[in-house]
């Protein structure tokens, strides 16, 4: 073992022990008398909670050069609470690399209020933001007025990947729905491989399969994209030609929410044309008005 790996298992012991000294035995049911010492847990506390052997767990407090699998660091997370970035450190301390993702800690159909407040904010861009299974579970005016009114769409309906490839009205307001249609899969692909044989997944491709040729054709080419930033063409019903700039954020708090962003660009008068969409509506909205003013 080299000096740099002596360093981290050093660390990976003193964060160990940092964590332990933290819980409280009386959170586990733990007898607390006079003649307790130890502050936090005892090392075969923890090693029992966690279900690993003693000698084997102080070893690893004391930096050993041993092997630890990625399911007794999980069950070890576990015991001491850890937050998602103190999971991700001890993962990085013992395999040096992340711990495989966890499941969506994101209820569905909901966001926070402060990510509402943030999309709303950007009145005049579309944005909406999508969970682990593509869903759309928030969005701003402008992001209906351009894709479709979000709060008439039913659950299936709200799904990006199901609307993308059973929607006519989003087909035709693609300009390039097929590149499009394509790289939106290959991106869901490469985001859900951990949901593989799940139930709403299988569902959802076995539908897609039956509905869409194009689905049931590219399917089993197994493509994998990122999500790039770029550029759309759409042939909006109303507006006409509408030209945006996009890019796709990843939430730090919530890795398995992404927030979609598009600007509207002053060629072909988008931005103009936005906003006069976005006038209409609220004057709709407006009690005794009937049309846009």
């Amino acid at each position: 073992m080299n000096r740099q790996d002596q360093e981290r298992r050093k660390e990976l012991g003193d964060f160990l022990k940092s964590r332990r000294s933290r819980l409280l035995p009386a959170d586990f049911g733990l007898p607390t008398g006079p003649r307790r010492k130890a502050k936090g847990l005892r090392r075969e506390e923890l090693a029992q909670l966690a279900g690993v052997g003693l000698t084997w767990y102080t070893w690893l407090e004391q930096g050993r050069d041993i092997h630890v699998s990625a399911e007794v660091l999980e069950s070890l997370a576990q015991v001491f609470r850890l937050s998602v970035e103190e999971r991700n450190h001890l993962f990085l301390l013992a395999h040096q690399q992340l711990p495989p993702a966890q499941a969506p800690i994101s209820p569905k159909d909901k966001a926070h209020p402060v990510l509402q407040n943030f999309i709303d904010h950007f009145a005049d861009c579309p944005a909406y933001v999508t969970d682990h299974h593509w869903d759309v579970i928030a969005w701003n005016q402008a992001a209906c007025v351009v894709f479709g009114d979000f709060n008439r769409m039913n659950d299936k309906e709200r799904n990006a990947i199901w609307r993308c490839f059973a929607s006519p009205a989003y087909r035709a307001l693609l300009a390039d729905w097929e590149d499009h249609a394509q790289r939106l899969l290959a991106q869901f692909r490469s985001t859900c491989s951990r949901f593989v044989g799940e139930p709403w997944f299988k569902a959802l491709v076995e539908e897609l399969t039956e509905l869409s040729p194009e689905f049931r054709t590219w399917w089993p080419r197994h493509d994998v994209f990122g999500t790039r930033i770029g550029r759309k063409e759409m042939r909006h019903p109303k507006a006409g030609t509408l030209i945006m700039e996009h890019i796709t954020f990843q939430l730090y708090d919530d890795p398995d929410l992404k927030l979609t962003l598009y600007r509207p660009l002053p060629e072909g008068e988008t931005d103009r044309k936005l906003a006069g969409l976005l006038q209409e509506e609220a004057a709709k909205a407006r009690p005794g008005t009937t049309g846009p003013v």
